[in-house]
């Protein structure tokens, strides 16, 4: 019973007990001013109760005092003698319920006070002497309770045994939680190295072109390393020890991203997806980045992970609140679903749907437990909708900050012409993926205030056109394939053509059809109505364009000799001039000879960290009247990590393995604009 329960249920006893009294008193016409003080306090104990308030522990000794005083103003009474053990022992059982052996000690003193006055008063009545049966009924009350006496004390001091026992328990479970969170945190950090050198050597190989062996080495490290990041989000978010490292940024990055991990999955089973991205989002908001890139790509896999046909429907909007939006995040997959009790379990962490040794899906089981601890980090909720064998739906909500209102998604000037989505209902096997195409469809229309009409065949093509003013056709490789010629003749007579196809797809020699990459989303069915067949780099990454950093020297330092092979096969690609150190002492001395414009500085290095080594150099800088960027290069990237390094001093900070993405980023925030070239924009 808890302590809520237990106090509410003493409460009540007192209540019945305090009535019976108030009419006792009234019938044998005691004292008459007492009732109403008995009444007064039964309600007082009322309003104590529901207001919560003095603390628990005044308001126990109250209960305790009240529940005297009625004792022993029935007690004092010569009609109440051979009833005081009986109210005495009901006092003890009630009041033992709050496990204080000071309470029992209490009750027993008033008995032996009241059996005290009981014999005073019958003294001063003229009684003398007690029959053999009232004295055997006195040593037998008496001897009922000092058993109930002993009774309560020992139940007392057994629960207060056991909650010790349970306490002890419990410390010793949360201690092993703890040191095998250390333990998977050491871990984590320490494989980050191993993993770094592994991604770095590949990435090496693949650019000599060795062969399809470094490839299945790379995929491999990147699992890894996915992994490794696992591991330490979730150790984080059990210890409720994430920190979030806010930035600005370009909502439609966001998308992009996920898009193209969603093309880097083996997709064998052939799913379709489908993003639908409200055009009002911010294009810039403010938020921590890295964690959604997280919670995307575990929602991603999950869902590529249990669905074997079909398809998966992201939907992402914006929500207005007083201090920014909530993001909306919204997956739907068409796969096995999970029933309740798996949905209750997923948030607990370490959920697999199935634990056999020969179970179909692969994974660690941390994902969603991660994207629960994220979304609560940051303000906001998880919900899941999802029946057996019906599909799931997990809804993420997460408040962000606005950087940039303008809307992600707009078209330049309002439509000058009418918009076909011309799609075959009858091509999926399942029903949910054209309905989601659909959707996305008519949800960007209505955000864009572009008339969309749906075709399924030809002849609807063609009496449309004669009814309305078709600018834009947009269809499936299956629909194009269907009639080739048709459309190459549409497309060379004004009206834009754009096919959503997989990868190798290539229209007819000589036709203006022009081709966007599956999975289909807003970013270039926007493009292609802004520019039409002037649309170039339909994908929002410039794949034809590469930042170089031309001549910019940098000094990479590290203990561990694979990682500076590796950072300098990286760099060197950037066109920087690199040179290396294996310590921070090493590094100081080549930075007082030598010039550097950046220094990539380790953590955790012998005899001097890169803390100190970082703090000298920029001192050494100081006195020679130098300016020195210097970015931490490290595995320690706990949360929190980020934070701490710019607080010593650093000016940037790239955890291992080395993300290229986030190379990239933090080259041009911090390296002048004058040291950032772009591969093709020199004449």
């Amino acid at each position: 019973m808890d302590q809520r329960k237990t106090e509410r249920f003493i409460i009540i006893l007192i209540s019945l007990a305090c009535i019976g009294l108030t009419a006792e008193s009234v019938l044998m016409r005691w004292e008459f001013w007492v009732p109403p003080i008995i009444i007064l306090g039964t309600v007082s104990l009322w309003v104590m109760n529901l207001i919560d308030r003095p603390e628990y522990n005044v308001r126990r000794a109250y209960y305790l005092c009240y529940a005297m005083f009625s004792t022993f103003f029935h007690g004092i009474h010569t009609t109440s003698f051979f009833d005081v053990a009986m109210v005495i022992a009901l006092v003890m059982v009630a009041f033992s319920f709050f496990d204080q052996i000071y309470m029992m000690n209490l009750a027993m003193l008033e008995y032996f006070v009241i059996m005290g006055i009981q014999f005073i008063l019958a003294y001063q009545s003229g009684i003398r002497g007690y029959n053999t049966l009232d004295l055997s009924r006195m040593f037998l009350h008496l001897a009922i309770i000092i058993l109930v006496y002993f009774c309560c004390v020992k139940a007392i001091q057994d629960r207060k045994d056991s909650r010790d026992i349970d306490r002890q328990k419990d410390e010793r479970i949360e201690e092993y939680d703890e040191d095998m969170e250390d333990f998977l945190s050491n871990i984590s950090h320490e494989l980050r190295t191993p993993v770094n050198v592994v991604n770095g050597m590949s990435d090496l190989l693949l650019k000599r072109k060795v062969g399809y062996e470094a490839e299945a080495i790379k995929n491999a490290g990147i699992r890894l390393a996915y992994q490794i990041e696992d591991i330490q989000d979730y150790t984080e978010c059990k210890r409720n020890k994430l920190l979030l490292e806010e930035e600005d940024y370009i909502s439609t990055s966001l998308i992009n991203d996920v898009v193209t991990s969603f093309r880097l999955i083996d997709n064998d089973k052939k799913l379709e997806l489908i993003v639908d991205v409200a055009s009002d989002v911010p294009t810039m908001l403010h938020g921590d980045i890295k964690k959604l890139h997280k919670i995307f790509r575990h929602l991603m896999e999950n869902a590529v992970k249990f669905t074997k046909t079909g398809g998966i429907y992201i939907k992402v909007n914006t929500e207005e609140t007083d201090v920014g939006v909530n993001l909306c995040i919204e997956m739907t997959d068409t796969g096995i679903g999970m029933n309740r009790r798996a949905r209750q379990a997923i948030s607990n962490g370490l959920f697999q749907v199935n634990k056999k040794r020969n179970r179909s899906s692969g994974g660690i089981g941390l994902g969603l437990f991660i994207v629960y601890g994220f979304a609560h980090r940051m303000g906001g909720f998880v919900k899941i909708d999802s029946e057996k064998n019906s599909g799931t739906t997990i809804h993420v909500t997460m408040p962000q900050k606005i950087a940039d209102s303008s809307p992600c998604l707009a078209l330049n000037k309002p439509a000058d012409g009418d918009v076909i989505f011309h799609v075959r209902s009858d091509k999926y096997k399942v029903p949910r993926i054209r309905d989601f195409y659909r959707a996305m469809a008519s949800n960007l229309a209505a955000g864009i205030h572009a008339p969309l009409y749906s075709a399924e065949s030809v002849k609807e093509i063609e009496q449309l056109k004669a009814k309305q003013n078709i600018k834009t056709i947009f269809m499936g490789e299956e629909e194009y394939d269907n009639n080739p010629e048709y459309f190459d003749e549409l497309s060379k007579s004004g009206i834009v053509i754009a096919v959503s196809a997989n990868e190798g797809f290539k229209p007819n020699p000589g036709s203006n059809v022009l081709v966007m990459p599956k999975p289909l989303y807003g970013y270039p069915v926007i493009k292609i109505l802004n520019e039409g067949y002037d649309a170039r780099n339909i994908e929002l990454s410039d794949e034809d364009s590469r930042l170089v950093f031309e001549k910019v020297r940098a000094l990479i330092v590290d203990d561990e000799p694979m990682n500076l092979v590796v950072a300098m096969g990286l760099f060197m690609d950037y066109e920087m001039i690199v040179d290396t150190a294996g310590s921070g002492r090493e590094a100081i001395d080549k930075f007082r000879k030598g010039n550097y414009d950046i220094v990539f500085m380790d953590h955790m290095m012998p005899e001097m960290d890169g803390v100190e080594a970082m703090k000298l150099i920029k001192e050494a800088a100081a006195q020679q009247h130098k300016h020195v960027i210097v970015v931490a290069l490290t595995a320690n990237t706990v949360s929190g990590a980020k934070e701490m390094f710019f607080n010593e001093g650093f000016d940037g900070f790239i955890g291992k393995p080395i993300n290229i993405a986030e190379f990239e980023r933090v080259m041009l925030r911090v390296l002048p604009a004058s040291s950032v070239v772009r591969k093709g924009d020199k004449a």
